[in-house]
């Protein structure tokens, strides 16, 4: 595989970050949920806004004026899950607007919040540490296994499916007294 050219990857994160400030908005995600965030002005209240949220589409913004975002997600939304708050600053000076959109696809990372917007490189992405018990059950346990069997490994001794392996052995040689397993191997 090829290296990449340090200075056109410096150019290409330049151009990204540029595109990103000159949006009227400022967005966070994590793989289960977006945050979208824009100022208002302090005298306004939550009925001086528009705000409409469908599975597929968003348009946020002051009533009567041109919403702040309107356009169609890249991906579905639960529109139960997904919520909008304002936030004054502590000095009274300022107000937030904050929406929480909840992902469908939670293992998905969304290149743009709606499909007009620039998009950035979602490989370079570095997501926080996830906790255990953020996992889906299925995944969950797969993910302690490999803990388990790495930490067999460090230590010298059989992992899970070795320990599974030499069980059926033990089983089969209990069952079957009269044969020699003193050359078994366990593949």
């Amino acid at each position: 595989m090829a290296d990449t050219d340090p200075t056109t990857e410096a150019a290409a994160l330049a151009r990204e970050k540029a595109e990103q400030a000159s949006l009227p908005y400022t967005w966070t995600q994590t793989l289960p949920d977006l945050t979208l965030t824009f100022p208002i002005p302090a005298s306004l209240k939550a009925r001086d806004l528009s705000i409409s949220l469908t599975k597929t589409t968003i348009s946020a913004g002051i009533k009567g004026q041109t919403p702040i975002i309107t356009g169609q997600f890249p991906h579905p939304i639960h529109v139960d899950d997904s919520t909008w708050t304002i936030t004054t600053s502590p000095d009274n000076s300022s107000k937030t607007v904050e929406i929480l959109l909840d992902k469908v696809n939670k293992q998905e990372w969304w290149a743009h919040v709606v499909t007009t917007a620039p998009k950035i490189d979602v490989t370079k992405i570095v997501p926080d540490n996830s906790k255990l018990s953020d996992l889906d059950g299925e995944t969950r346990g797969l993910v302690e296994k490999m803990m388990y069997d790495q930490r067999q490994k460090e230590q010298g001794l059989p992992t899970s499916d070795e320990q599974k392996k030499m069980e059926i052995l033990k089983k089969f040689q209990e069952q079957h007294p009269e044969m020699d397993f003193s050359n078994a191997k366990i593949q």
